[in-house]
């Protein structure tokens, strides 16, 4: 089934989908499909061709002959039979978009998704009247839950997309937005470009500011006991004892200035946005310095994690306890735990592995695909999510005393390059800083001789061109060249990643930027990555080479 906010959204998106179908078509003894939205004349597929097509009108007009239908044989007597419907039903079938492979499709039933609705209020406890607004398809899990949840506590919901999420903002003042990492970091640049397009008196006041709203996080977090560690070794109490009273002393001095910020600079980002009560964000990683930023500025970002397969979600961050750089504790009745990856073994907390779930939300299997769904599920029953991280250790005290049992993950374990010396590179940490640059749009790390890592870079043209102005490094028809482009790219690459285990080396820069509509992102706006090296294979071999 699908929904889209316009005509031309909708195309684009069932253009994506029936590629995805045809991969699938012949494992599948398709009925009929459903179309939400647009009209049926503006499908033209061989795909489907032979497969019955019913737009929202025939749907409805269905339900009606039904119901006349029903009422009809009342009257006359008869008596009809329904079917029960049990909680280990199959509800609803939601092709996984994946980032490679092909499609599964997770069979999720009415206990799955009654799960969520009785369990994510500790998340987000939401009042009658809140107004929540998305922008993610309406046939992704996250978004299901969601609506589910919403609508089941009475809360508004207003539909968006990228291009009127500004405008819509501002007009609905949303209590909450529920979304993915990608649109919290367009909220970031857009900030930050207002503030640089500022005088310049009022660009160093913001960005000062801001910069000792960081210091007054970071300090906070020391006493309130919610710095991100994975030592297992107990801190020394005169050590600690030390630390809080520094931490509080920095935090005094700077509150006064932070609350300036507030006033001279926050209030009005936030009159801007709403968002006043949180921000959800899910389906992705969300970059650290994007949750370090809205934590200063005051606007709560909690973050969570969760599968399509896990009807999405396992674990989220809560209001009371918000710690940065995890995805906060599993959510009620969910168990997780972590595995070595060449054992698999169960680790103690702190040691990274492989994340598996346990959980009443956890799906039945992969529709007609007993493979895949054993291939996911070990003998216990633990269902590996494919995803690499850790659990926070417990500590009675000290500045990770409030993080114990919160899950961190480090990225996909099919992600992961092995160099040849043997070391294990999570490109997610490079591409994370590397975006942070106003230079690089999108970034994709890869290692295709095993010896050294690269990148596929795509340009924001927009700011090399400003930044080759203010170099003076533009040629006599005001064009850059190729190699200078490069150049700067790379020396923005050195930068940004400068504090990160491994280096990249040769980098190609591709002016076509990832897109869901070519293929290269999936709905949820997470790059593809085998997708993206498979359509540059010859330039990447000849980068290597």
């Amino acid at each position: 089934m699908l929904l889209g906010e316009q005509d031309h959204l909708m195309k684009n998106c069932f253009k994506y989908t029936l590629i995805q179908k045809e991969s699938f078509m012949s494992r599948i003894n398709t009925r009929f499909i459903v179309l939400l939205w647009g009209d049926k004349s503006c499908i033209d597929s061989q795909a489907i061709k032979d497969i019955p097509l019913y737009g929202y009108k025939d749907i409805i007009e269905l339900g009606r002959e039904s119901r006349n239908a029903l009422f009809l044989s009342d009257e006359q007597g008869q008596q009809d039979v329904f079917e029960s419907i049990s909680p280990e039903d199959v509800a609803t079938l939601i092709y996984t978009s994946g980032t490679s492979g092909t499609p599964k499709g997770v069979m999720l039933t009415h206990r799955n998704l009654l799960h969520q609705i009785n369990n994510l209020w500790e998340i987000v406890p939401a009042e009658p009247g809140d107004r929540f607004l998305s922008m993610l398809p309406t046939w992704h899990a996250y978004e299901r839950a969601c609506e589910y949840f919403i609508f089941s506590y009475g809360i508004q919901q207003v539909y968006t997309t990228v291009k009127y999420l500004k405008e819509d903002l501002q007009r609905y003042q949303p209590q909450y937005i529920i979304s993915v990492p990608l649109v919290y970091e367009t909220l970031y640049i857009s900030i930050h470009r207002q503030i640089s397009s500022s005088s310049a008196a009022r660009k160093i006041i913001a960005l000062s500011l801001i910069k000792i709203s960081f210091l007054y996080m970071e300090a906070k977090k020391i006493y309130e006991g919610t710095v991100l560690s994975n030592n297992l070794v107990k801190p020394s109490v005169i050590a600690y004892m030390m630390k809080w009273l520094w931490a509080r002393l920095v935090a005094a001095f700077l509150w006064p200035l932070h609350n300036l910020a507030k006033i001279l600079v926050y209030k009005k980002i936030h009159s801007a946005i709403g968002i006043s009560k949180a921000g959800i964000s899910g389906g992705g990683s969300l970059p650290m310095h994007v949750d370090k930023f809205f934590e200063a500025i005051g606007i709560k970002v909690q973050n969570g994690y969760g599968l399509t397969e896990t009807s999405p979600v396992v674990a989220a961050r809560r209001p009371f306890c918000n710690v940065l750089g995890t995805v906060g504790h599993p959510i009620k009745h969910t168990e997780i735990k972590i595995f070595d990856i060449e054992t698999g073994e169960v680790l103690p907390d702190g040691s990274k592995g492989i994340v598996k779930i346990k959980g009443p939300q956890v799906m039945k299997g992969y529709y007609k695909n007993p493979s895949a769904t054993n291939e996911a599920f070990d003998q216990e029953g633990w269902f590996s999510t494919g995803d690499v991280g850790w659990i926070v250790p417990h500590h009675a005290m000290g500045p990770s005393r409030q993080c114990g049992g919160m899950i961190v993950l480090e990225g996909r374990a099919k992600d992961t390059i092995v160099l040849s010396t043997g070391e294990n590179v999570e490109p997610a940490e490079i591409e994370e800083a590397a975006s942070r640059s106003t230079l690089i749009n999108q970034i994709v790390v890869i290692g295709q001789d095993q010896r050294r890592l690269g990148a596929i870079i795509v340009p924001n043209n927009d700011e090399v061109l400003a930044e080759a102005k203010r170099k003076s490094i533009l040629g006599e028809d005001g064009e850059l060249a190729k190699d200078k482009v490069m150049n700067m790219l790379y020396d923005e690459l050195r930068t940004w990643t400068a504090h990160c285990s491994f280096r990249v080396g040769p980098i190609l820069v591709v002016d076509e930027p990832f897109t869901i509509d070519n293929g290269l992102m999936t709905p949820t706006m997470k790059i593809r990555r085998d997708k993206v090296t498979d359509k540059y294979r010859r330039e990447i071999e000849a980068l290597f080479k």
